[in-house]
């Protein structure tokens, strides 16, 4: 979807103050327990072209929270107020994932899409993450192909994938390295408390999707005290940040193309691809092994059997992946293709590594420093790497050797602070589609069962990457608008059934939302 809000040019900003931190946040969160009193916001009309009620402002907040009264980013936040002050509780803090995806149109999204009760709840606010589009954006001069993480393990490769990784790190250390040490998870959920401080609400609601899960869950523990009613859709396993969260996509992928040769199999006389789901996999791994020797072209583009293996989140919507594959078939034997068969959009600048010239690489850039600014459980030996790729390309077929291969986190520097650990219990409310793609089921299980307090609604059946406004008739919709609304969260875990929508409203990380979710079908 096309982007709506534009940059903003800094706003002037009132020199009032409030504390950040109380005695119980400085507890919980040492290295941020000098007080920084970020200002209030000198809010403005977005863009002529935008509704009056949709204001933007931007807040000052510091690069790193030890030295409050030190350098500064610009943070840019938008609202839309509640349409029902008499029934306002208060605001709604809201992330559309990534690590690196801009969130300050959500509001202007969301606007439209909440159900009326919960809508007059709150004033909806979005935000840039620090680093992101309008909040000082980082840069590492990055190619497009440079930004293609994605990289088949092959031993012939190996060294100019290693050479890869390395010169990313040192472009990123070369242009940024004063700034993308403090683009990480904690800060930025430090970034969400300075809102709350500059708004001056005494707590704050959220909604996080994909790694805005994450996002949520790191406030949680940092701020208890401050943590109102969080809903945490399609989560990030927080043990497995964040190598395991690539390796994930591989295991996941393992049953979820299983599923789809079975779904194919029974539509044969569509497909043309096998009746059975070990002649359906044969048909596909026959594709993949004949564009490895000469790359079948497809829709305009030239696609290798790595190409076709990067397209892994298809599998977890059969009815997407099904016509994917029976035109590479068509195409590859100069037969006509099924009716739909085409390279869905949304996979075209995913499938191929890029052109080498320049290009806009904000959102790779953060991804890389919180992906390896988070965590230090990242393997610093490529020979690690390359062991990994090896054994999981046996196990794992479909990725396996793209999820362990080598990333340049092998050659960032140290993280300046660890991980938090998930230890305050937290009455927050989780969503998790069965079959999704980028955060799976047993990742959003792992959220779950390190996030004590927390209550989870599974959609048996729902297909794509995030729920909640993502598609009108799951069945999480209504425990999600109850808890929103009420705060009540269910008394138990749910489980329940959602039928998939058609394929022909989906993209290719299905389920079309009304708000611009950035992260594509290979982030998070």
């Amino acid at each position: 979807m096309k982007r709506l809000a534009p940059l903003l040019a800094t706003a002037g900003l009132l020199a009032t103050s409030l504390p950040l931190l109380t005695a119980v946040q400085a507890s919980a969160d040492p290295a941020a327990a000098q007080e920084y009193a970020p200002p209030k916001p000198a809010w403005h009309r977005c863009a002529a072209e935008q509704p009056a009620a949709y204001e933007c402002a931007t807040l000052k907040v510091p690069l790193d929270y030890r030295q409050p009264r030190g350098r500064t980013l610009d943070l840019a936040i938008s609202r839309m107020k509640s349409p029902d002050p008499a029934k306002r509780r208060g605001v709604l803090l809201m992330n559309p994932g990534g690590p690196g995806g801009p969130g300050l149109d959500l509001p202007l999204m969301a606007d439209g899409a909440l159900p009326a009760e919960v809508r007059e709840k709150y004033d909806l606010i979005g935000f840039d993450p620090r680093g992101v589009g309008a909040s000082s954006p980082v840069s590492c001069g990055l190619t497009d192909a440079e930004q293609q993480f994605q990289r088949a393990y092959r031993p012939e490769t190996f060294a100019a994938d290693v050479a890869w990784a390395r010169t990313v790190a040192d472009k990123c250390r070369e242009k940024a390295g004063a700034v993308l040490p403090y683009v990480t998870t904690r800060n930025t959920a430090r970034d969400m408390d300075a809102i709350r401080v500059a708004l001056g609400e005494r707590k704050i609601s959220y909604l996080g999707y994909s790694y805005g899960t994450y996002l949520g869950a790191v406030y949680t523990q940092l701020f208890p005290s401050r943590t109102d009613r969080f809903v945490l859709d399609s989560s990030i396993d927080p043990q497995r940040i964040w190598r395991g969260m690539i390796q994930v996509w591989a295991t996941e992928a393992e049953p979820a193309f299983a599923r789809w040769t079975r779904w194919t199999a029974e539509r044969d006389a569509e497909y043309h691809l096998g009746a059975t789901p070990e002649a359906v996999s044969a048909a596909f791994w026959s594709l993949v092994a004949r564009a490895d020797r000469e790359p079948i072209e497809l829709d305009g583009q030239k696609l290798t059997g790595d190409d076709i293996r990067r397209a892994r989140p298809l599998f977890f919507s059969p009815a997407q992946a099904a016509p994917f594959v029976g035109a590479l078939k068509a195409a590859a034997e100069g037969t006509p293709p099924p009716r739909g068969a085409a390279v869905p959009e949304e996979l075209r600048g995913t499938l191929r590594g890029g052109a080498a010239g320049p290009a806009s690489d904000n959102g790779m850039a953060v991804a890389f420093s919180v992906m390896c600014g988070d965590t230090d459980a990242w393997p610093r030996d490529p020979e690690q790497y390359r062991r990994d790729a090896e054994r999981d390309k046996a196990r794992y077929p479909l990725y396996g050797d793209m999820a362990s291969n080598i990333q340049p986190c092998a050659f960032w520097q140290r993280p300046a602070e660890a991980a938090p650990p998930m230890r305050v219990p937290a009455d927050v409310l989780l969503v998790q589609n069965e079959w999704d793609s980028q955060t799976p089921l047993v990742s959003g299980q792992g959220m779950h069962a390190v996030l004590r307090g927390s209550r989870m609604v599974t959609a048996l059946g729902g297909e794509g990457h995030t729920v909640y406004l993502s598609e009108p008739g799951s069945c999480v919709n209504g425990p999600v608008n109850t808890y929103l609304a009420t705060g009540r969260l269910p008394g138990r875990d749910v489980t329940c059934t959602t039928v998939p929508a058609p394929a022909e409203r989906r993209g290719a990380v299905p389920g079309p939302s009304p708000l611009p979710f950035p992260a594509g079908p290979q982030r998070f």
